[in-house]
């Protein structure tokens, strides 16, 4: 007994460090907005009256509510853009680079990582602007008469950003997925008579799945809050909920309202989180 108290001791004495870190850190903070977000907003001050107001704006303000659709459209369509490119190069990277040259790929796959994401953001901006290097080439190889406006300034421009920045994150555990996959399934798959499209199909993406999902969940969630490319690729024309609950928080000096859509957020944000969890743990069983 003395001895299970004595580990129990010394266990509580390694996590005691980093988990009153977590809490000075991250939930203070959280807790901090939480509320505020039941505060009653003043000219220029908070009058400290608990309210439903706040949350009652959120759900029924028209611009709240296409600026929050808009984030979550624009967060489902970089995960998949990203996703989807990224399996590919996961796949090849596992399955037909020979180990020897893994860690070389797996080098050169997080050089972006080198950069600043915001100067990576400042570099989209050059590559697509009205005079950048698309616009440029394609003008100067005659294929397009003026420069091309729509890729700079709006959705799909935000999109392509995004997808560059995060396609990392959505590479390392697919491929981390991939590489667990015990190559002898593969191989009873084709002794079996199934061509390789369809061991691919029944064998390898199952079995890889718990990293695409881990892929979906880590692009998704920094993705529905990101404030940057918004406001640079976007021009701030495109306003995504940080850019509102920055304009809140800050040109307007609203805090109650911007703590209120900043919740809200990160409620939906969570709620899909579970899924994909549930998901997660649900292909795990199958693995089993």
């Amino acid at each position: 007994m003395a001895r299970f108290d004595a580990e129990a001791r010394a266990g509580l004495s390694l996590i005691a460090p980093p988990f009153l870190y977590a809490l000075v850190i991250l939930a203070a903070p959280l807790l901090t907005i939480l509320a505020y977000s039941f505060l009653t907003d003043g000219y220029l001050e908070i009058i400290r009256e608990f309210t439903w107001a706040n949350y009652a704006e959120v759900m029924t303000d028209p611009i709240v509510r296409v600026v929050m659709t808009r984030s979550l459209i624009v967060a489902i369509v970089v995960t998949a853009v990203t996703v989807a490119l990224a399996f590919p190069v996961a796949y090849y990277v596992s399955f037909v680079v020979r180990p020897e040259r893994k860690s070389l790929w797996l080098f050169l796959i997080t050089i972006p990582f080198w950069t600043s994401y915001l100067i990576r953001v400042f570099l989209w901006k050059v590559i697509l602007g009205y005079n950048g290097v698309v616009n440029s080439s394609l003008t100067g190889l005659g294929i397009i008469d003026e420069p091309l406006t729509f890729i700079l300034y709006n959705v799909n421009s935000i999109v392509i950003t995004l997808a560059h920045a995060y396609a990392p994150f959505a590479i390392l555990p697919i491929f981390v997925a991939l590489e667990k996959i015990d190559r002898s399934l593969l191989e009873a798959g084709r002794d079996l008579g199934e061509s390789r499209a369809m061991t691919f199909w029944r064998v390898t993406l199952p079995l890889a799945m718990p990293g695409v999902l881990a892929a979906v969940l880590i692009v998704f969630i920094p993705t529905i809050g990101d404030y940057v490319t918004p406001e640079v690729i976007g021009g701030g024309k495109i306003p995504m909920i940080a850019n509102m609950i920055q304009v809140q928080m800050l040109a307007l000096d609203n805090r109650p309202l911007g703590s209120a859509l900043a919740v809200t957020a990160m409620l939906i944000v969570a709620v899909i989180s579970v899924i994909f969890l549930f998901l997660n743990r649900r292909f795990l069983k199958v693995r089993q």
